[in-house]
């Protein structure tokens, strides 16, 4: 839970992903949340949310918190977390998957589209991506 937190938190949210991650545990569907490791420490996150805080509530699953320890990129690592984040929601019956990022040019490289905006409720935008699961 730290790692998610100290990555994409702030000092007002650690209740926020503290709840998210115990409460994942117990779901058979999302959120989940997942670690890369090299022997002991963790060097990439990625979660599959339901929805990431947007307004594409129409749209599911997305992934999210995707991140690779500095010292670990440019080794793939990235890669293979999109990679395992499209195979778990395969898995799931999911057809696509969804992500929002204010990242430009990385998502394409692995074969992800741009369709466009996604707003907050803070009146924000930001982009988002769809790539196919390859579900049969």
């Amino acid at each position: 839970m730290q790692v998610f937190w100290e990555k994409w938190g702030n000092e007002d949210n650690y209740p926020f992903y503290e709840d998210a991650i115990v409460h994942s545990c117990s779901s058979s569907d999302f959120p989940k949340f997942y670690v890369a490791i090299d022997n002991e420490p963790i060097i990439g996150t990625y979660a599959l949310l339901r929805n990431d805080l947007n307004n594409r509530q129409d749209l599911c699953p997305w992934l999210a918190c995707l991140y690779v320890d500095e010292k670990y990129r440019g080794k793939e690592i990235g890669s293979k977390l999109l990679q395992h984040g499209l195979m778990e929601a395969a898995k799931k019956g999911y057809k696509k998957l969804f992500l929002a990022t204010d990242l430009e040019g990385y998502y394409e490289k692995y074969g992800w589209k741009h369709s466009g905006l996604v707003y907050g409720a803070s009146g924000y935008s930001i982009n988002f991506y769809e790539k196919e699961t390859n579900v049969m």
